[in-house]
Parts: structure tokens; sequence; C-alpha cells
């Protein structure tokens, strides 16, 4: 039987599922926060992210580490695997990867705090590692979200395993 709180999900155990080859934050579904009295981190790791330089359309290769505090509502796993599939033939930057993904999971969610940071390979001899937060406004998690902000990154990681 399946719980009250999955009866929206439409891709959870589909076996006929779609890839999008475009940009589609549509696939995105959530289900309820059995626990939504707590605060608790839920993390997302994504090591094989792939986007499009806008410039040259040569592809650009990413962890993205999505880590948020769910309020009433939480993503689902298996949509928000096609979401990110659908930047593979999307072109944009870095930066704009980071942000679009954390807007569209606010929007969808409504999270008490969130934060994106996208790992990216270095082309050209360079990485980018853009990081983005958010904390709901009014609340503890607006304060967290800024001391986060300022303090990220603030021990960079030695550059050894890329």
């Amino acid at each position: 039987m399946k719980d009250d709180t999955m009866k929206d999900l439409t891709l959870l155990g589909n076996q006929n599922v779609q890839y999008p080859i475009t940009y589609d934050n549509s696939v995105l579904e959530t289900f309820d926060n059995s626990h939504p009295e707590m605060d608790y981190m839920v993390k997302f790791n994504c090591p094989e992210f792939t986007t499009l330089c806008p410039m040259t359309n040569q592809p650009d290769f990413a962890t993205i580490y999505i880590s948020y505090i769910p309020d009433i509502k939480m993503v689902e796993s298996k949509s928000l695997k096609l979401y990110l599939f659908s930047y593979r033939n999307h072109g944009g930057f870095h930066e704009a990867a980071v942000n679009t993904i954390m807007r569209d999971l606010i929007d969808l969610m409504d999270p008490k705090y969130i934060e994106v940071w996208g790992k990216f390979t270095p082309r050209g001899g360079i990485s980018i590692d853009p990081y983005a937060n958010y904390g709901k406004p009014g609340t503890k998690f607006e304060k967290m979200a800024e001391k986060r902000l300022f303090e990220h990154d603030m021990y960079p990681e030695k550059i050894d395993n890329r």
C-alpha cells in the first residue's frame, strides 16, 4: 500500500520514464515531510552533473551538492535526478546553473534553508566552484544562510583529486 504522503508521485517506480533532453523544471515532484516539526538536513551528492558552455557548446562536468532543511515539502530524488539530467544539453554558465537549481528548488519546496554548491572540473586549467544559499526570511535560517555564506570556503580544499 502506497504511503498517502507519496500519492502524487508519478516518477518513483515508473519504468517508462522519458529523460528530458532540454532543461525542464516541471519534472520536479515533492512529497510531504513526515517530520516537519524537526530541523534536519538532507544532502544530495550528484557527481554526474553535465551542462554545456553557452559560448563553446563544450560539455562541463561537476559534482553538485544540494543540502536543505525541509519545511512541509521535500523533493523526490528520482525527479531531482531527471531534473539535473535535463541540464545535459542546456547551455549556461556554472554560476547560473547553481543559482537556477537553487531557485527552482526554493520555488518547489519552500524549504527552511537550502544551499547548492557546484564543484566543476577544470577546463582550460581553471575550475569554478559556485556556491549559493538561502534561508527563509524572518527566521533563524536567514541568519544561518548569511553566516554560512560569509564563512563558506574559509578553508579551501587542496586540489589534488581533480
